[in-house]
């Protein structure tokens, strides 16, 4: 990737999320929505614009607001931006970062998991409301 096209990607993330900050008039655009990343097309004239949505479960509701507002961001990105062309934008969930949250809940679980067995193993008192380990927690 060229260094003007990931400059006009930098760019446009921040700006992107300047005008989302703001707020938007579409009452489907609630909650804590943060634009992870940009891609813009070699040709720059489309640009995919990757959202990250708290609470998740109204990430669809927001992906349908904020394409249904894209002409409106564009038009504010066109007056606020000194470019010869605003690529013309198209809006993503990006589930990377709830994909990161499960793992890091599914670590500390198993963290919790093996400190419960492990004292269990040493002889130590299981506290109240831990189960004692199963049979397939202690192979």
């Amino acid at each position: 990737m060229g260094h003007h096209r990931a400059q006009i990607e930098s760019v446009l993330k921040r700006s992107v999320q300047d005008v989302l900050s703001r707020g938007l008039a579409d009452p489907r655009i609630q909650g804590f929505v943060t634009v992870t990343r940009v891609e813009v097309s070699p040709d720059e004239r489309q640009g995919t614009v990757w959202c990250s949505v708290m609470p998740a479960e109204r990430a669809p509701l927001v992906r349908q607001g904020l394409k249904a507002a894209s002409g409106r961001i564009h038009r504010e990105l066109k007056d606020k931006l000194e470019m010869r062309r605003v690529p013309r934008l198209q809006f993503r969930i990006d589930e990377s970062l709830k994909r990161e949250a499960d793992v890091l809940a599914a670590i500390s679980e198993a963290k919790r998991q093996d400190e419960k067995l492990r004292r269990y193993r040493e002889g130590q008192e299981v506290e109240p409301g831990d189960a004692e380990p199963t049979e397939d927690e202690e192979s």
